[in-house]
C-alpha cells in the first residue's frame, strides 16, 4: 500500500451559525413575556441600547438625518459599518411606535392589586379568635407551622412534644383544636382521618360511610363496588350512595389556599377577532419594550474624531449586534403573522363552529405555504398562544394528527375526542358502553378507530373505564 502527501480541492456547501443566526433563532422561539424579558436583558448588556420613553417626530428626526448625512461621508473600506443601514432606515424596520401615554393623576381601584391569605395565615388568624394562651398558643402555631400546601400534619405529636417541652396530652388537644378549623379536615394526618373531619364537620352520621373510608378506599377506587357491598353485607346501591357522598368531600383541603396566589396569567402572542365575518390578526406586542439605538455613539466613528481603533471597534460590534436585535424582532413579528394567517385560513371551520370542526394539520404543510422551512414554522409557534373566538389555544394545537375516514379524508384526533366525550355523555349510567362499542360506534360514522385507540383517548380525557362509570 502507498501512502504519500496529496492536496486536494473539493466544494462542499455548510451552514454556519453566526452570532447573528442564533441570535434570530432565539428570538423567534421566545413568547411575549420571555421577550420582554431577554430584551430587557440586552439593554443591560449592550449600552447602545436605550428605551423609546416618548414619541418623537418622525419628520423632524428624518430631516436631522438627511442633513447630517449631507454633511458627512463615512468610509467603508476599514470598519464593516453594517448599523449605517439603520440610521438611514427612519421607518425603524417596521416596528410600530407606542403611542404616547398621558400621565393619569387620579387613581382607581384597578391600579391596586389585592393578596390572598394563605393557609397559615387563615388558621392563625381563626387560632388568635380563640382563649388559649401561653404554651397552649405556642403550640398551636408549632402545629399550623407544620402543615403542607394540602394541609396535613408534617410531624408527629411525639415530635411536638419533645420540641416544645410539653406533654402529648396538650399537643392532642390543641392538635383537636386546630382541626376544628375551617377548611375542614385541615390538620389531619393521613387522608382518612381528614375524610372523617369532614364527615363530622358536616353533621353526617352514616356507618357505611366510615366503614368505606375505614377500609375501602382502595376497593373503591378501582371501582370494586360488588366486592365492597358484600364485605359490608349491604345492596350495591347503597354502596354506591356512599361513594357518591364520598366523591363531595375534599381530599387536599388546604389546596383552595396555597394556590391562590400562584395563578400563571397566559399573554397571548396573537390575538384574532372577527369583525363583519372576517377575521383580523393582531401580533401582540403591546407589553414587549420598544427599543432604538442611541445616536450619540455615531459619533466615535466619525473620520474627524481622534478615537483609538479599539473604542471604535467596540461601538462598531455594538451597533451592529443592536441593529441586529432589532430585525430579529421585527422578523418574529412577521414571521408570526404569516404563521397565523395560514392557520386561520386553514382552521376557518374551526374558528367558525368549534372543535369538532378541527382539521388534521402538520408542520410540513404550513411550512409549503408561508414558504419558510419547518423548523421555522416550529419555532415561531412554540410555547405562544392565540386567542381566538373559541378560546385561548397554544399554537400547536392546531397542528394534530388525524384518522382516515370513509369520505376519503382525515379526523383530527381532537375532534374524535370530543366526539367520544359526547358519546359518554348520552350513554345509560346504568349500562355504559366498553370501548369496543364506542370504537363500533366510531367506525359507523365512517371513522375507522380501533378499541386500544378508544381507550387511550378515554384516558387522555380523564373519563374512567365501564367499571367506574355504572351507575346501580
Amino acid at each position: 500500500m502507498r501512502m504519500g502527501y496529496g492536496l486536494n480541492v473539493e466544494q462542499t456547501q455548510r451552514l454556519i451559525m453566526t452570532p447573528e443566526l442564533r441570535q434570530a433563532i432565539t428570538v423567534l422561539q421566545l413568547s411575549a413575556l420571555e421577550l420582554s424579558m431577554y430584551i430587557e436583558q440586552q439593554l443591560e448588556e449592550n449600552p447602545l441600547l436605550e428605551l423609546r420613553e416618548d414619541e418623537v417626530e418622525r419628520g423632524e428626526e428624518a430631516e436631522a438625518e438627511e442633513n447630517s448625512a449631507e454633511n458627512e461621508e463615512v468610509e467603508r473600506k476599514e470598519y464593516d459599518l453594517d448599523w449605517e443601514e439603520y440610521f438611514q432606515d427612519s421607518s425603524d424596520l417596521g416596528v410600530v411606535r407606542r403611542e404616547k401615554v398621558q400621565a393619569q393623576e387620579e387613581y382607581s381601584y384597578e391600579n391596586f392589586l389585592s393578596q390572598s391569605m394563605t393557609l397559615s395565615e387563615h388558621l392563625l388568624f381563626q387560632l388568635n379568635l380563640t382563649p388559649y394562651k401561653g404554651k397552649n398558643r405556642l403550640i398551636g402555631e408549632y402545629i399550623i407551622g407544620n402543615l403542607d400546601e394540602n394541609g396535613y400534619l408534617q410531624v408527629s405529636l411525639e415530635e411536638i412534644s419533645l420540641r416544645l417541652g410539653v406533654s402529648e396530652s396538650k399537643v392532642a388537644m390543641m392538635l383537636n383544636v386546630v382541626q376544628n378549623f375551617d377548611p375542614p379536615g385541615v390538620g389531619a394526618r393521613d387522608l382518612v382521618e381528614c375524610l372523617l373531619i369532614q364527615v363530622k364537620h358536616l353533621g353526617i352520621k352514616d356507618s357505611v360511610l366510615e366503614k368505606l373510608i375505614r377500609n375501602h378506599l382502595v376497593d373503591l377506587s378501582k371501582g370494586k363496588l360488588n366486592r365492597i357491598a358484600h364485605e359490608l353485607d349491604i345492596t350495591v346501591q347503597a354502596a354506591q350512595r356512599a361513594a357518591d357522598v364520598l366523591k363531595t368531600l375534599d381530599p387536599k383541603p388546604g389546596r383552595n389556599f396555597s394556590n391562590m396566589n400562584n395563578n400563571r396569567y397566559i399573554t397571548p402572542d396573537i390575538v384574532l377577532e372577527k369583525v363583519e365575518g372576517e377575521y383580523v390578526i393582531l401580533v401582540n406586542d403591546v407589553a414587549i419594550p420598544r427599543i432604538t439605538i442611541n445616536a450619540t455613539y455615531r459619533s466615535v466613528l466619525s473620520k474627524d474624531k481622534n478615537y483609538d481603533p479599539g473604542t471604535r471597534r467596540f461601538v462598531e460590534s455594538r451597533l451592529n449586534a443592536a441593529a441586529w436585535l432589532i430585525r430579529s424582532i421585527e422578523q418574529r413579528r412577521l414571521t408570526l403573522y404569516k404563521v397565523a394567517n395560514c392557520l386561520v385560513e386553514l382552521q376557518r371551520d374551526f374558528l367558525d363552529h368549534g372543535v369538532k370542526y378541527l382539521k388534521p394539520l402538520n408542520l410540513k404543510k404550513v411550512a409549503g405555504l408561508v414558504g419558510l422551512h419547518e423548523s421555522t414554522v416550529s419555532r415561531a409557534t412554540s410555547n405562544k398562544y392565540i386567542q381566538t373566538p373559541q378560546g385561548v389555544f397554544e399554537m400547536k394545537y392546531f397542528f394534530s394528527t388525524g384518522l382516515n375516514n370513509s369520505a376519503g379524508t382525515m379526523t383530527s384526533a381532537e375532534s374524535i375526542k370530543k366526539t367520544l366525550q359526547e358519546i359518554v355523555a348520552r350513554e345509560d349510567a346504568r349500562t355504559p358502553l366498553n370501548d369496543q362499542q364506542i370504537s363500533d360506534m366510531f367506525r359507523l360514522g365512517g371513522i375507522t378507530i380501533s378499541r386500544r385507540t378508544v381507550a387511550k383517548y378515554r384516558d387522555e380525557l380523564g373519563i374512567a373505564a365501564i367499571r367506574k362509570r355504572k351507575r346501580y
